[in-house]
């Protein structure tokens, strides 16, 4: 038995000719649909990208209670199990949050593993000077910008490109290893995360005539570029999609030459997809999780069953990944695991209803026809409660600060009889400026119009909160949503209609700059600024509590300049910029 893994980050599912994507150049997709099984009702679940590879890993969300993290102690690893079964595994990849703090557990649960240097400023390599960075449309200027753009002379051509370097490195484990048995090996690119970094050759295939500023990594905000500049942002896009498209067809012509076909399981996924403008976007995480973000493409080459060129309509998600490689190498699952084989053979029902979301934003429920984006209750988003043995962020431990107010949680039903930490979480998220939100698939596919539809909400409600039953949330996250813990949901829970009204103020246009004096107040793309003024930054003060104080300024310079997507994004509704620009005008 073999089993291989192409995984790839942020890939959409609408951008790929076998999801009816009609202008994208991916031929080898569509060549890959034609050997496998499509899955056209795949969710994700826990997000974004390390929490994602948690799931991958113990087939269970895990977004209910703690943010982006490592493996815990508890945690259940499916590579991990697989070894202990005679099972040899192996990670070929060029991830870089593999090898940071919230990362650093999960590689060490495979055999082997290799990793290649560069994606989105990776620390690699050192310069102390400032690199030559073009005039460039990005505002957000963390020092993985600038790091980028160190790195970026280093992979010049398209054999040092990271992604070039992982799929060769995992054709040569399966050079090596094609002739024995027993093993899984995962190889998986970053791309076509951002930023959309790719060689000429890829660029040529589409026609963009774009002649402005460089523009290939979108901040995580509202748009307010030209139509030119999100249509080149989506062309860098589509082309480091190419990119990878190329890449998978290194996979799939191995697997012709060495027919590798009749013994060897093939799985091609993703954790998430990417808002490139759609729904007024750029990015994930600060808006609501819609489709684009969470719908997944998701294929299945299963050798035991031979399904070729057909399509499964089933509810499935990433924590069936875990199960279905266990399944197929024979092992049992942990009592554990929440998810299930996938439905190869047949369309078969897996689950009436699936969980998705990121720690301290909506909770989402769909049943494949509606999905119910449940904010909290009350604008505090409260309370919000790490649980975790692994005290990590992304890119940093947790401060003494930070764990100064921690306790011991009991134990929950999976984490094997140990109590966890249960400290107050840090989150620039608030879901609550969107209000929860109905969307009916069906009347609606691209989620334009959130429904007001008291029924449909209690069912999708009872739904949501089953799974969170199932799930043993924490308590704090029934209280954070308004939810009962026990008993059944009735009437007095729901709030859609009584949260409507900013949810409509949420999704309303950015104050336009011509609307307002420029002395003042200016909107330039895509930064709000305010003149050095003490009057207008008290204004913010009054109408942005918390804002002009933020980290949100640090990285802007000492000017009072306010990033859009801090605002607008993630901080506060849309509305309260009106409040302050109409102030500000009347002064």
């Amino acid at each position: 038995m073999k089993a291989i893994m192409v995984m790839f980050d942020s890939l959409n599912r609408h951008m790929l000719p076998p999801y009816w994507s009609d202008w994208t150049y991916a031929p080898n997709f569509a060549r890959l649909a034609e050997r496998s099984v499509t899955f056209d009702n795949a969710y994700a679940g826990s997000m974004p990208c390390m929490p994602a590879r948690r799931e991958i890993h113990t087939g269970r969300y895990n977004f209910l209670h703690r943010s982006w993290g490592p493996l815990e102690p508890f945690d259940d690893s499916m590579p991990e199990l697989l070894k202990q079964n005679g099972v040899y595994t192996h990670l070929a990849s060029d991830h870089p949050h593999y090898w940071e703090d919230g990362g650093a557990t999960y590689h060490g649960r495979y055999n082997t593993w290799e990793f290649f240097r560069g994606q989105e400023g990776d620390p690699w390599k050192g310069q102390v000077a400032d690199p030559r960075i073009p005039e460039d449309l990005k505002k957000l200027r963390f020092e993985s910008y600038r790091q980028d753009w160190v790195n970026r002379p280093h992979m010049a051509t398209e054999d040092k490109h990271p992604q070039t370097l992982t799929f060769d490195a995992g054709l040569e484990f399966l050079r090596t290893n094609k002739d024995a048995d027993n093993w899984f090996v995962q190889i998986e690119t970053f791309d076509p995360h951002e930023p959309f970094f790719s060689h000429q050759r890829f660029k040529d295939l589409y026609l963009d005539d774009y002649d402005g500023p460089h523009f290939d990594w979108p901040d995580y905000k509202r748009v307010v570029e030209t139509d030119e500049q999100v249509a080149h942002a989506r062309y860098e896009y589509a082309a480091l999609l190419s990119m990878c498209d190329h890449s998978l067809g290194r996979v799939l012509d191995f697997m012709d030459e060495e027919n590798l076909w009749d013994d060897t399981l093939l799985i091609v996924n993703t954790d998430h997809g990417l808002l490139l403008g759609e729904k007024g976007w750029w990015g994930k995480v600060v808006q609501p999780w819609y489709n684009e973000l969470v719908h997944l493409p998701l294929f299945v080459w299963d050798p035991r069953v031979r399904a070729a060129g057909e399509r499964r309509q089933a509810l499935v998600q990433t924590i069936d990944l875990a199960p279905t490689l266990l399944d197929y190498f024979g092992v049992e699952p942990p009592a554990d695991i929440q998810g299930k084989p996938l439905p190869v053979a047949e369309d078969t029902e897996v689950r009436e209803a699936a969980l998705f979301g990121a720690h301290g934003g909506h909770v989402n429920v769909t049943d494949g026809r509606y999905v119910y984006m449940r904010a909290p209750a009350t604008a505090a988003n409260a309370p919000l409660l790490e649980h975790t043995l692994m005290p990590t962020h992304m890119r940093g431990r947790f401060s003494p600060a930070e764990l100064a107010d921690l306790e011991l949680a009991e134990p929950f039903t999976f984490t094997k009889g140990v109590r966890t930490l249960r400290i107050p979480a840090r989150t620039f998220i608030n879901p609550y400026q969107h209000g929860t939100l109905l969307f009916d698939l069906e009347s609606d596919p691209e989620q334009q119009t959130p429904l007001v539809d008291d029924p449909a909400e209690l069912r999708m409600a009872t739904l949501l909160v089953e799974l969170l039953r199932e799930s043993d949330a924490p308590p704090s996250q029934y209280e954070r949503l308004g939810l009962p813990s026990e008993g059944p949901v009735g009437a007095e829970h729901l709030l859609v209609r009584a949260q409507r009204e900013h949810a409509d103020r949420a999704a309303a246009p950015l104050p336009r700059p011509e609307d307002y004096p420029q002395g003042r107040f200016s909107l330039r793309t895509p930064v709000l600024a305010l003149i050095s003024d003490p009057v207008a930054v008290e204004v913010m003060r009054r109408h942005l509590p918390g804002i002009v104080d933020s980290e949100f300024l640090q990285f802007l310079g000492p000017t009072p300049l306010i990033d859009v997507a801090a605002i607008a994004g993630s901080l506060t509704d849309v509305s309260a910029l009106h409040r302050v620009a109409e102030e500000l005008a009347a002064l």
